[in-house]
């Protein structure tokens, strides 16, 4: 009676350390994934601006053209793109390289009510013409492992320029490395908004340091279309939380199989 006691209190005490020490593993391992999901990108909700001073350049509370009144830290502008500050300042308008405050988006603010709205990443906002002197926003992504694969991620939507008429269409080309891949392409009514959608490509890495970019997609032109940008994000994957669950049970397997090597023993 006595020994059936001590094994009982035995076995209760090691599938105790065995839990501890499968949840201690788990915990572990979370802690690992979110140090590898943190994000890589610089400024990727384009809070972070700087003013372009100099004949010619009118800055605007309501944001600007990129490269031409501001520029958004860690970015490299190449295209027709602007930032917004809000909604209310995409119908507002901002001023361009030819004149102030002439390009807006339709929206409830100038005669649409089509919902234009920010972002779900809120504040600021980057709109390129994908069909008037077209050309990407980047910047390299430093601290990768060459060989592993990162998840690139973002919002984005569809709008036209106000005081014009017609039917467009809006989507993102997305380049890391020397992988691409393309966002849907979204159908926008005359004067129209999509809403925003959220995406994501998963990407390998080629070295160290890749640069990602983004290239608006769509038409037609003279319309004008604009593709928006905002929330950018990299990261590493995550492992499944399978395999998360499959770690902690293959730490308390362990132990319960110790457990039982030791009660063989004092049954001998």
């Amino acid at each position: 009676m006595k020994l059936r006691m001590k094994m009982s209190a035995l076995l209760t005490s090691t599938v105790r350390k065995a839990a501890v020490f499968g949840f201690a593993a788990v915990a572990l391992s979370v802690f690992a994934v979110s140090a590898r999901a943190d994000n890589l990108v610089t400024n990727g909700n384009f809070e972070e601006t700087s003013p372009i001073v100099g004949a010619g350049n009118p800055s605007s509370s309501n944001g600007g053209q990129l490269t031409y009144n501001l520029t958004a830290t860690g970015w490299t502008n190449a295209g027709y793109t602007f930032l917004y500050t809000s909604a209310a300042a995409a119908g507002a308008g901002v001023s361009s390289q030819y004149g102030p405050n002439d390009v807006a988006m339709w929206g409830p603010g100038n005669g649409s009510n089509n919902g234009f709205n920010a972002s779900p990443a809120g504040g600021n906002f980057i709109a390129s013409d994908p069909a008037y002197l077209a050309g990407s926003i980047s910047q390299t992504i430093t601290g990768l492992t060459k060989g592993d694969t990162y998840t690139v991620g973002f919002y984005f939507a569809g709008a036209q320029q106000a005081g014009y008429t017609g039917a467009t269409t809006e989507g993102w080309q997305v380049s890391f490395g020397s992988e691409t891949q393309s966002t849907p392409i979204l159908n926008n009514a005359n004067h129209g908004f999509t809403g925003w959608f959220f995406d994501s490509f998963t990407f390998t890495a080629n070295g160290t340091s890749d640069v990602l970019s983004f290239l608006a997609l769509g038409g037609p032109p003279g319309v004008p279309p604009f593709a928006l940008l905002d929330g950018v994000s990299v990261s590493a994957p995550e492992p499944g939380s399978a395999t998360l669950t499959l770690t902690g049970l293959g730490m308390m397997g362990a132990l319960l199989l110790l457990a039982s090597k030791k009660l063989a023993i004092k049954r001998q």
